[in-house]
């Protein structure tokens, strides 16, 4: 199967790193830019999946206008199936544009309740952040339903976190999530791509579109994968 698995592309985020407005102002079109370049090569290689994997945009921050720009995109690519995890910079509450908007039909955006949603020969499950945190999740008692199936987690959060601050945003175990026997897991959280890093790696974070900071050096890119 063929799908485009991005995270943490924080539109509208403020770049108070940034000295001076018209160099946040850039940053942020660069943003969108890298956001339209990813609908595009969708739109041109007729991608049937796209997993946005939490952060999409800054609660705090975003303008009903760039969630017009986003919804926008997503309808240019109708055929495309469109799966949205929210994550603890974009969480599903009751005043956020996930609960309110009028997204695109070809748009499923997931809650903290684990869901499973059947396409054809692939099983996918999803569940987000309805909160700034989430402490306790419950991803270890899912059962795969199929396991003829290609069965596929997409979620938002820190895997084999340690310190502190790391269990409040979804602390996952690899090593459970490798015995669960998902075909691929899709994460967000950390802006640090990490692909190839081990023979059949399933477990995949896409990192960050652009680099968000002086902090986050190295190559920033969606990740795109093929079974």
């Amino acid at each position: 199967m063929k799908f485009v698995h991005i995270a943490d592309v924080h539109l509208d985020v403020p770049f108070t790193v940034l000295e001076g407005r018209k160099l946040a102002d850039k940053r942020r079109l660069e943003q969108r830019e890298a956001f339209r370049k990813v609908i595009e090569y969708i739109k041109e290689n007729s991608i049937p999946y796209l997993f946005i994997c939490g952060d999409l945009y800054e609660h705090e921050y975003i303008k009903e206008a760039t969630i017009e720009y986003i919804n926008k995109l997503f309808e240019t690519i109708s055929d495309t199936k469109v799966f949205i995890v929210p994550g603890n910079h974009d969480p599903y509450i009751k005043n956020s544009y996930y609960a309110k908007y009028n997204w695109a039909k070809n748009v499923k955006i997931f809650t903290e309740k684990i869901e499973r949603v059947e396409q054809e020969n692939i099983c996918i499950y999803g569940y987000g952040f309805e909160d700034f945190y989430l402490k306790n999740p419950e991803y270890e008692r899912i059962q795969l339903a199929d396991r003829n199936k290609i069965n596929i987690l997409l979620t938002h959060g820190t895997l084999d976190g340690s310190k502190n601050d790391e269990i409040l945003y979804n602390p996952i175990s690899k090593t459970t999530l490798k015995n669960m026997g998902f075909d691929y897991v899709g994460l967000g959280h950390i802006h640090k791509l990490s692909y190839n890093d081990e023979e059949n790696q399933r477990i995949i974070n896409p990192g960050s579109l652009v680099s968000l900071g002086f902090d986050e050096l190295g190559k920033h890119r969606n990740d795109s994968a093929e079974r």
